[in-house]
């Protein structure tokens, strides 16, 4: 497996990756194909994000194929600029394999060099999985967001975490 920054090339395999990873979690904040995303969307988003420092997409290749996503979303205003709010995502059939703990270190050593320090994201409530990655990787919780998201009719809390880089 290899992690590495996107390239415009990957558009196309990033769309089927989120969509398939949308499809599959029941924790994504959008529903199953309720997210339109063009290949000339996700090549435009991939090129902006490319002419911001404090932004950057990882992705973990195995044999050619994309089987997961880091999004580092960095804040737009001076006093933000320092933190990023984190997306991921990883096909079900390489999930507890380690993938998510290699894009998050690959993250951290982008963020080090790029004067971020602050590591930020949120997370359902019931999805285990995602908290033992994110208290792995030494994300803490900072608040809840009560009845954040609908998910199958039943109301979902989610936390806040974050992580201070030093």
């Amino acid at each position: 497996m290899r992690i590495r920054h996107v390239k415009i090339e990957d558009a196309v395999q990033l769309c089927q990756l989120i969509q398939q990873v949308e499809s599959d979690s029941e924790y994504m904040l959008f529903e199953p194909g309720e997210r339109k995303i063009t290949v000339e969307q996700m090549q435009t988003r991939i090129r902006s994000m490319k002419t911001e420092s404090h932004s950057e997409i990882f992705t973990a290749e195995l044999d050619g194929e994309l089987i997961g996503y880091l999004m580092a979303i960095g804040g737009c205003t001076k006093r933000t600029r320092h933190a990023v709010y984190l997306v991921i995502g990883i096909f079900t059939s390489h999930r507890g394999q380690g993938v998510g703990t290699h894009l998050f270190e690959h993250l951290e050593n982008w963020a080090v060099q790029h004067n971020i320090r602050r590591l930020e994201l949120t997370v359902a409530q019931p999805n285990d999985a995602g908290m033992r990655l994110y208290r792995k990787m030494n994300f803490e919780i900072e608040g809840k967001k009560r009845d954040s998201l609908k998910i199958n009719g039943e109301y979902v809390d989610e936390y806040y975490m974050s992580k201070l880089l030093t």
